[in-house]
């Protein structure tokens, strides 16, 4: 008996491509979607103002849908929304319709996604969302559409062609959408006068929510090395050994700060082949130290350091007592630097 083997599809579908034609590809690709993107800027009109102004007014919040690819760009452009500060999620309109509808209530708003316009899916929600009253903004690439039509506001976004050289999957649309959304989170969070503390407030476990929100006081180490102005310098070196902070402050008697001896202060005074037991630590320290509040944002902190190439600054309260230090080792820690 002969056996036959039967040639994979993608075998059988496979062409040989060139390194120029990989390249040709993707310029096509990214020039396509360029131009869709380009043909929105005269689209952004009386429409969108509409659309902005209906979820401004939203007292509940914004619910995203779509089905399929548009599904996965409305579930980020409710994830734009949401940290940009307009309340907002994600329904898959497939679960929705087998009991998600619930998370609807007649305070939010919807706004669907469907390049056709009619995706059953999407289309089927249409007479439960106008029964419950929710405001619904359709992004489509057909102003015809069933969707279209029922939509009380509606964003055009078709495209001339789709990157896709089969015109089937989605590619310039789906990019044209996701522009359009972040246009809208983008125009609401200047309305809104959203800034970038508001921002880290909905990151606080990224980069930039710790270096907005993290403060001096956050950081800071109370416990730190302190001698008097005439401590001998072998008595401060012990102090320095024992806090292990390479440094020591020196507070005068009315308890403000004199200065601070640091390795650097250290190295110069051996240069100088200073006396151990007889110097005083007064004749080494640098009197005019860089200091910080506690109040003050540990970015700031670290900048100070950064410029004037220290590791470690002394926190003063408002009259200039010492009350703690910073050190950079610990900003690094918090994931500052």
């Amino acid at each position: 008996m002969v056996t036959t083997t039967m040639p994979n599809t993608l075998e059988i579908q496979q062409k040989p491509m060139t390194k120029h034609a990989f390249i040709e590809a993707g310029q096509r690709t990214v020039r396509l979607e360029q131009e869709a993107i380009e043909a929105l800027y005269s689209r952004i009109d009386s429409h969108f103002s509409a659309a902005c102004e209906t979820l401004l007014a939203c007292t509940g919040r914004v619910v995203v849908t779509g089905m399929g690819k548009s599904g996965h760009i409305a579930n980020k452009i409710a994830a734009t929304l949401a940290s940009t500060g307009t309340p907002a999620f994600f329904m898959h309109p497939g679960e929705a319709s087998h009991g998600d509808l619930g998370m609807l209530t007649s305070s939010d708003v919807v706004i669907a996604l469907s390049g056709s316009g009619t995706t059953n899916e999407v289309i089927t929600l249409l007479p439960l969302i106008k029964r419950i009253g929710a405001p619904l903004i359709a992004m489509t690439g057909n102003p015809s559409s069933t969707l279209s039509l029922a939509a009380d506001v509606h964003l055009d976004v078709h495209v001339k062609e789709e990157a896709c050289p089969l015109g089937l999957a989605p590619t310039s649309s789906t990019t044209a959408t996701l522009v359009m959304g972040d246009a809208l989170a983008v125009a609401l969070l200047e309305a809104r006068g959203f800034s970038a503390e508001d921002f880290a407030f909905s990151h606080p476990g990224g980069a930039l929510g710790r270096r907005l929100l993290l403060k001096v006081s956050d950081v800071m180490q109370s416990d730190f090395p302190q001698v008097k102005p005439e401590t001998l310098l072998s008595d401060a070196l012990m102090e320095i050994t024992q806090k292990g902070l390479g440094m020591t402050t020196i507070i005068g008697s009315n308890g403000t700060l004199s200065g601070i001896f640091t390795d650097g202060d250290l190295r110069r005074a051996l240069d100088k082949r200073q006396d151990l037991h007889t110097t005083a630590i007064i004749e080494l320290m640098t009197a005019d130290c860089k200091t910080v509040h506690p109040d003050m944002l540990a970015a700031e902190a670290l900048n100070i350091m950064e410029d004037n190439n220290i590791s470690t600054l002394v926190v003063v309260n408002a009259d200039n007592t010492p009350c703690a230090v910073v050190h950079i080792h610990t900003l690094i820690k918090a994931g500052l630097a």
